[in-house]
């Protein structure tokens, strides 16, 4: 990418759309799973978000460090040193590959027994395990897969994002669909066939990403997949980044599965309910998630230019975009919120039941759409120290009031769901705090 000025609303569009449309198209595996789970039973429907929400949370660890590796790469292209994007991604993948199989032998061995005590249904419980004995085959190929997004953002050639997301989804929509229900001659498997299903699809996905890269990307100019000696020095640098991104995933995602504990708490109504509420939320989220990415890139490449001063530019326009996309959707999905989660299960008093805590984080998105992209031009700074600080301090005050709100008041489960509002807004004001300080300006990678 080569910006002489600030980029266009065009250019920062070209980036951002395979982004949505790739998220789009792998957040049909979630809400296909929700679906077909919420016609098999409320257990399973509940069940799938713990179950989910612990091995995502987990996973985490590894896309964080993939961001930092973007975040590297990208100002490595800003500066179009691209020699040296090779070796941090090669470096990248023998230090993921490794993350992955201590992560398989965790959640494999020691997932049952860490569970256990946090889940009141005998039935929920044993859903959720089931799920994740099979889920947990996926995590290498979704490890692949975070390597080479990071490759594609980190050098704004994004739209080959698109076909690997169609890819991934369609299988998992296809499988899922024989799995669960035992179509296609396939055994019924029930919520343990959605775990399988979203693995091969994985596995399929990184599959088709790394025969493209192969096949496609001047592997000279970038030096990269040489597979040459483990280099610890250019892991470390990329640690340097990515440790804090990573605790930072990990408690943003460990934080919404401590929060479902404290919703299962309140039954196995109030849980299905937040799981479809979820769904929804992660679909509809899909822009903001999007232009995030193109925040943390664009911000760091500009600085690799050396045009610090374009910093703040470039989040004013990526945010106005986003607002305005994500105001569209909300206008327009709370019209239709009884056609919208009818997607996720037939049940017409579960439905009705979901529709306020539907509106509430309708509201919430609003937030979200200004204090995603200001955090994540703190991201793309490189100062993820800092990021991890303002998402440690707002998480700790977000679950103090949920459990505040669940617990204590015992509140209806659409007035727990206004903890996200408390959340958007210390994460904008912190991220704002920072950016207009200045202080982002010495950091050197």
């Amino acid at each position: 990418m080569t910006l002489s000025t600030v980029p266009s609303y065009r250019r920062i569009w070209e980036i951002s759309l395979p982004i949505i449309l790739s998220l789009l198209a792998q957040n049909i595996v979630n809400v296909t799973d929700t679906a077909f789970l919420g016609r098999v039973g409320e257990v399973e429907l509940g069940a799938s978000a713990i179950g989910g929400l612990f091995y995502i949370s987990l996973f985490m660890l590894g896309f964080g460090f993939g961001i930092g590796g973007q975040i590297l790469i990208a100002r490595r292209n800003g500066e179009r040193n691209y020699h040296e994007i090779g070796k941090i991604t090669d470096n990248s993948l023998y230090f993921l590959m490794g993350m992955g199989l201590v992560l398989f032998l965790l959640i494999k061995f020691l997932s049952p027994a860490m569970l256990r005590p946090l889940i009141s249904s005998d039935a929920v419980y044993q859903a959720s395990t089931d799920f994740l004995q099979y889920r947990i085959y996926g995590i290498f190929f979704a490890f692949g897969n975070v390597l080479l997004r990071a490759f594609y953002i980190g050098t704004t050639s994004t739209r080959v994002l698109i076909y690997n997301a169609i890819i991934m989804a369609g299988t998992n929509v296809l499988l899922g669909y024989a799995l669960i229900f035992g179509n296609f001659g396939m055994p019924e498997m029930g919520i343990r066939g959605a775990g399988l299903a979203s693995s091969i699809s994985e596995a399929v996905s990184a599959l088709f990403f790394f025969t493209y890269t192969f096949k496609m990307v001047d592997l000279k100019k970038y030096n990269l997949f040489r597979f040459a000696s483990f280099d610890w020095g250019i892991v470390r640098k990329t640690l340097e980044i990515s440790i804090f991104v990573m605790l930072q995933y990990f408690i943003s995602l460990a934080a919404w599965f401590i929060f479902f504990m404290i919703i299962e708490k309140m039954g196995e109504r109030s849980l299905a309910i937040s799981n479809i509420i979820r769904s929804a939320y992660i679909v509809l989220m899909i822009p903001i998630f999007a232009f995030g990415s193109t925040t943390n890139s664009l911000v760091s490449n500009v600085i690799g230019m050396g045009k610090a001063d374009q910093v703040i530019p470039v989040i004013k326009k990526v945010a106005l975009l986003n607002f305005l996309l994500i105001g569209g959707i909300v206008a327009v999905s709370a019209f239709i919120p009884h056609l919208l989660i009818s997607v996720y299960t037939s049940d017409q008093s579960l439905v009705n039941e979901t529709i306020p805590s539907f509106y509430v984080i309708m509201s919430a998105l609003l937030l979200f759409s200004f204090s995603s992209i200001l955090f994540n031009g703190v991201s793309g700074t490189a100062n993820t120290a800092i990021a991890l600080t303002i998402e440690v301090v707002t998480i700790g005050v977000y679950l103090i009031v949920a459990w505040f709100l669940a617990v204590h008041l015992e509140l209806s489960i659409e007035q727990v769901w206004t903890s996200e509002y408390v959340y958007f807004l210390m994460l904008g004001l912190l991220s704002y705090i920072y950016l207009r300080s200045g202080k982002w300006r010495k950091k050197q990678v």
